[in-house]
């Protein structure tokens, strides 16, 4: 065997072992990932269990609270797992801790400001908790944007709305909360009768519906009252009907008491007004009404 072949003997042999090395740390590296993934769905596991056993303590948390707290402390978890296990494969890799502080010592310098942003939505989701701004669950509305809150994470609170549509809004940008969550809601019904009925009739039929309707739903705080008439427009008179309900319970309410002063009425041959239109016939000189 001559020189040049022993050189490529060598150079097949260099090759060889870089691949092995390269493999074993590919190896490593899915290793890594699997434990990190296994870690963070053990460890909410168990957080889930633990705010499960809050919620049907008589001393734990109540269960806006807990589910609060769950989804806050799950975040957490999976923030410190990828950022160990980001540290760990770049050991696998060959760089050093002090190699990798170093690195991200000058490369904090370009992601300052995302670095900055990052801070600012985490301290903020962090006051939102322990203010007790909202709670997973609660509806709210957030700088113009309403909804059911379903995740106040580390950096980002997660709002679905009625159409099913996911906002995300990061805890740093929220300036404004309206929180129709918390105490007494009310609940608002105006029904509009035509001008040709006994207003009066009509008014003592709604008081009737609203005694019914106070005795039989638990989530009436007080009311259902009748106000009185608020509006007299191009079909007829407008009569409004107010009530406090618990929270989240109000548009039930309305719902039901539409429908019951609907049927009231009809029983009744109080008739709601239906719009009309006037046609003029100039050339005949004849007026037609529909």
């Amino acid at each position: 065997m001559n020189s040049k072949d022993l050189k490529i003997l060598n150079l097949f042999k260099f090759d060889e072992n870089l691949l092995i090395s390269y493999s074993i740390n590919l190896l490593k590296i899915i290793i890594i990932l699997i434990l990190i993934k296994i870690i963070i769905s053990i460890g909410s596991s168990v957080i889930q269990r633990f705010f499960n056993k809050q919620k049907q303590s008589k001393f734990g948390f109540n269960e806006k609270k807990a589910d609060t707290l769950s989804e806050l402390l799950k975040s957490i978890l999976r923030y410190v797992m990828y950022f160990i296990g980001i540290m760990w494969i770049l050991e696998v890799l060959g760089l050093s801790i002090k190699t990798v502080i170093a690195v991200t010592s000058v490369a904090g310098v370009a992601v300052g400001l995302g670095a900055q942003n990052f801070i600012k939505d985490v301290i903020s989701g962090f006051f939102i908790l322990f203010e007790d701004q909202f709670a997973v669950g609660d509806y709210v509305e957030i700088d113009g944007l309403s909804g059911f809150v379903e995740t106040v994470g580390l950096r980002v609170t997660k709002l679905r709305d009625f159409s099913g549509d996911l906002h995300i809004i990061p805890n740093g940008s929220i300036v404004r909360v309206t929180n129709k969550s918390r105490g007494n809601m009310r609940a608002l019904v105006d029904i509009t009768i035509s001008y040709e009925e006994d207003i009066d009739k009509a008014i003592n039929i709604i008081k009737d519906v609203n005694e019914k309707m106070k005795k039989e739903f638990k989530e009436i705080i007080e009311g259902p009252n009748v106000l009185g008439v608020t509006n007299f427009s191009d079909y007829g008179a407008t009569i409004r009907v107010v009530a406090k309900t618990e929270a989240m319970k109000q548009w039930g309410v309305e719902m039901e008491l539409r429908k019951r002063i609907k049927h009231a009425l009809d029983e009744n041959h109080i008739a709601l007004p239906i719009p009309k239109r006037i046609i003029m016939n100039y050339k005949k000189g004849e007026t037609n009404g529909n």
